[in-house]
């Protein structure tokens, strides 16, 4: 029986601060230390696959630190790209600005703009062994100039299911119908029953 006074902790493997309170509310990490990964930490993503780079940053961060650690892989993925930017969205370009730019030039005129965001979610135990993963898609579709503000290509990605673009969507929103949200509600029960909470 696990003492009240000790907290499990979770490392997110992301230097990101909003990702890793995004990630932190997704869960409903109550009776957890969410923490986020060490300063300085840069961890190479050479899978092939979102589910491989989510779970080698998962292993990694465990095997640095000796927690549990939580690691997610999105991309954008535009089906008249042939499924591009995918596992390079964020390498697509140098800036938010610059990516949304040059994914609108390559779609161009075209009106064939069905996309998806997918992610994967990897839980390593404190051992760096990845015991737990998970994945989601938000299928939608491009649209050809960006609607409210956000990162990523958030402004320009639109949910049918909203009504609006994942800008405009509140957080609540992005819980249910997001891919990492629906990734991160699929792996919450067992991440919960394996850290002992809830």
């Amino acid at each position: 029986m696990r003492s009240s006074s000790i907290r499990p902790r979770l490392v997110i493997a992301s230097g990101n601060a909003s990702k890793v309170a995004e990630i932190s509310a997704m869960l409903d990490a109550v009776g957890l230390d969410v923490l986020q990964q060490p300063d300085g930490l840069e961890i190479e993503e050479t899978g092939s696959t979102y589910l491989e780079n989510a779970r080698l940053k998962a292993c990694s961060v465990a095997r640095l630190t000796g927690a549990w650690a939580l690691a997610d892989d999105s991309g954008l993925e535009v089906d008249a790209l042939g499924g591009a930017p995918g596992l390079y969205s964020a390498r697509y370009a140098p800036t938010d600005h610059e990516r949304v730019h040059r994914l609108l030039k390559e779609l161009g005129e075209t009106p064939y703009r069905s996309a998806s965001f997918n992610s994967a979610m990897a839980l390593a135990d404190p051992n760096g062994d990845a015991v737990l993963e998970a994945q989601g898609i938000c299928r939608g579709e491009i649209l050809t100039a960006p609607d409210g503000h956000g990162a990523g290509y958030d402004p320009i990605f639109w949910v049918r299911e909203a009504g609006m673009t994942y800008a405009r969507m509140g957080q609540h929103l992005k819980n249910k119908l997001g891919s990492r949200g629906k990734a991160a509600r699929t792996l919450a029960p067992d991440l919960k029953r394996l850290l002992g909470i809830g």
